[in-house]
């Protein structure tokens, strides 16, 4: 039985963390060769999975130095019939890898959990496309479709919420969350934006987040922005309207380059840690409900740790 499910405890509680960039880190500071930017290869081996467990155990670490609560995402960010099928994985072998995602940080939590550390389980789903540009959009009808399997998989398990990151325009976001209602599962979007501070389909955030709450009856428990820095979107928040509340959780990119600089650049951008933690801050005040944080490309647990002095701080 999932343990939270029903009662996400990041709805209540004052903070939340999370993981940061799990893909650049594993790359660049950890050499591990990622096809099509895929972690969950890493599940179907004991190397691999000591490898996970080490990465997220260095974020738990600062969760429990901090007496914050934490979304243990799981790494199938790209276990989806697309992504898995130019690796060579079937249909079912992609469902057994989904279901031992969870049943891997169940492990974690089993471990680690306290009564003033607790771990949620988010089973993490990725953009059918890529996370930076749009090559041909789906209807909301074909993105429920596609997503379907996979959050139907970790309705399955005791995962406690499905999470989608990186998402680059409303009608995939749409069918996530009608695929995820379907299943009875409680769902976060999270957007991605260009330097503009609008998605890469060139909606507002605004729109992308009321639209997409009028069309689904505001099933989202929250919506969330990642795979961006904190420059890129900090002047959208500007008035206490209704649609900012909505935004609860924050995974910032370390670098402060556009999304096709970051495709081109053959090194990796960590970026001014302290600017970064200084962004975080300001959003702090901007978003009056943001609670979940944690990092995306090129941050590390040295990120979040910068964030966390920040952000406890000035508490």
């Amino acid at each position: 039985m999932a343990k939270y499910r029903d009662h996400l405890p990041q709805l209540q509680e004052s903070t939340f963390l999370t993981d940061g960039g799990l893909e650049t880190t594993l790359i660049f500071h950890e050499g591990i060769a990622l096809p099509f930017f895929a972690a969950f290869p890493l599940l179907l081996t004991p190397e691999g999975k000591q490898i996970l467990q080490k990465y997220y155990r260095r974020y738990l670490t600062i969760a429990q130095h901090y007496h914050t609560g934490f979304v243990l995402e799981t790494p199938t960010w790209r276990a989806s019939l697309d992504w898995g099928q130019k690796m060579g994985y079937s249909t079912g072998q992609l469902e057994n890898i989904n279901r031992l995602a969870v049943t891997e940080l169940e492990l974690l939590r089993q471990e680690l959990e306290q009564s003033d550390l607790s771990i949620v389980i988010s089973g993490c789903l990725g953009p059918r496309g890529d996370g930076y540009a749009i090559s041909t959009k789906m209807t909301a009808l074909e993105a429920q479709e596609y997503h379907l399997p996979q959050i139907k998989t970790f309705s399955q398990t005791n995962a406690d919420v499905v999470s989608a990151f990186t998402l680059n325009y409303t009608e995939e976001a749409t069918g996530i969350i009608n695929a995820a209602k379907a299943c009875n599962m409680p769902v976060v979007i999270s957007y991605t934006v260009e330097t503009d501070g609008n998605l890469p389909s060139g909606e507002p955030l605004k729109y992308a987040i009321q639209e997409v709450d009028k069309l689904t009856d505001q099933y989202p428990v929250y919506y969330m922005i990642n795979c961006a820095h904190p420059d890129h979107f900090k002047n959208k928040f500007t008035a206490p309207e209704a649609w900012v509340s909505r935004i609860k959780g924050i995974r910032a990119n370390a670098s402060a380059k556009s999304h096709a600089e970051l495709d081109e650049a053959e090194q990796l951008d960590i970026g001014d840690k302290q600017e970064l933690a200084n962004g975080y801050q300001l959003l702090k005040y901007l978003l009056p409900q943001l609670t979940v944080i944690g990092g995306c490309c090129g941050t590390d647990h040295t990120h979040l740790e910068k964030i966390c002095q920040t952000w406890f701080q000035a508490s």
